[in-house]
């Protein structure tokens, strides 16, 4: 079976030889430590080409400045202009290379929510779909093209908001919210129809659904702005024989059957605890055959265990949810991320590699 197949049974809940194996390649940039692991990767595991799915969305009016801030960060300010006002983001970023993060966001009140909602959808330029071909034939039968929606429309919501913003208003202006969401869930569809007229799939991904699940949010948040947003997506997806595969982060044993529900085909990372709340046997008990399960290898573990216990997990991950040998793709939990150890942890990627290259029923 190739790894192209495998995939593809993966995806579409069909019988495997193997379980699959793979990892998210955000590996820090310019740093070659990583490069044996990245060539790692791309001989053994199995493959996903990343393809941006919204490139061919117009971007809106906007400005951009820097102020100083400390020794350490400046800060960027971007101004949006929309019909109805301007709206002010900004984000601190570091001068010495470390990571930077949000400060402000665009949607703060009510009434950024409609200065926002005065924009008019995005439009679609005509695109040079030429680049998915040639993903294709660079990925061959290593792997599969997976096409990024990006983020869902609560999750795309929530960034304009920020988290914190974001569940106030879902109590105070519920309504604003719901408006929100169903502005961008049209964004989607309208670049989704495209992709689907031009032939592109049949692989898509999303992500953003962590920012409305527990404990910040509730199952009623999870079905009223996740569920009730992303379903009409997932149904042209697969009205169109396409899959969809959703990134999801942290505690999702109250709303698993959601996913479910929307009609998920592959979903990752599903932790236990500390930092979820549902292990791998458990989710398997209650998706069944209806979700792939990608996982579930705590990233950190990638550096701090030995070969010898990433083999011991990833033993016990296929025999907890390969039951049916449908079902899973081994994965860590998220991309390898500390600049300058790549080396250290590639043992540890051989070692889960291996364990599931050479899985055999008999074992």
């Amino acid at each position: 079976m190739t790894r192209r197949e495998r995939l593809r049974r993966a995806y579409c809940h069909e019988e495997m030889d193997r379980p699959a194996v793979y990892s998210r390649t955000g590996f820090p940039p310019g740093d070659p430590t990583y490069d044996r692991l990245k060539a790692l990767l791309w001989e053994r595991s199995e493959v996903k080409l990343g393809w941006n799915g919204r490139q061919f969305e117009e971007p809106y009016e906007t400005r951009h400045y820097v102020e100083p801030y400390s020794e350490d960060f400046e800060r960027h300010v971007t101004v949006l202009i929309t019909p109805a006002g301007e709206l002010r983001s900004t984000k601190l970023v570091s001068l010495h290379g470390l990571p930077g993060m949000d400060e402000t966001f665009f949607i703060n009140s009510r009434e950024d929510a409609e200065k926002y909602l005065s924009l008019p959808l995005p439009s679609l330029r005509v695109g040079d779909f030429s680049s998915f071909a040639a993903a294709e034939a660079k990925v061959g039968e290593a792997g599969i093209v997976d096409v990024s929606l990006g983020l869902n429309p609560a999750g795309a919501v929530a960034s304009l908001c920020g988290s914190t913003n974001f569940a106030l208003l879902t109590v105070t202006d519920r309504d604003i919210i719901h408006a929100l969401c169903e502005r961008e869930m049209n964004v989607i569809l309208n670049s989704l129809k495209l992709l689907l007229a031009h032939g592109i799939g049949p692989f898509f991904s999303m992500a953003g659904e962590e920012y409305v699940v527990p404990p910040l949010h509730g199952p009623r948040d999870f079905y009223d702005f996740n569920v009730r947003y992303d379903k009409p997506i997932v149904d042209l997806i697969h009205d169109a024989g396409g899959r969809i595969h959703v990134h999801c982060h942290g505690r999702i044993r109250a709303v698993l059957k959601g996913f479910v529900e929307l009609g998920v085909d592959v979903l990752h990372p599903l932790e236990g605890p500390p930092l979820g709340d549902i292990t791998p046997r458990e989710a398997k008990a209650i998706v069944g055959d209806r979700i792939c399960l990608e996982g579930n290898i705590q990233i950190h573990n990638m550096y701090d265990h030995t070969p010898e216990e990433i083999r011991a997990e990833t033993e016990a991950l296929i025999a907890d949810v390969f039951v049916d040998r449908r079902g899973l793709i081994v994965s860590p939990t998220a991309s390898p991320y500390i600049r300058g150890r790549g080396e250290d942890c590639y043992p540890q990627y051989e070692a889960m590699i291996e364990t599931v290259v050479n899985w055999s029923p008999a074992r």
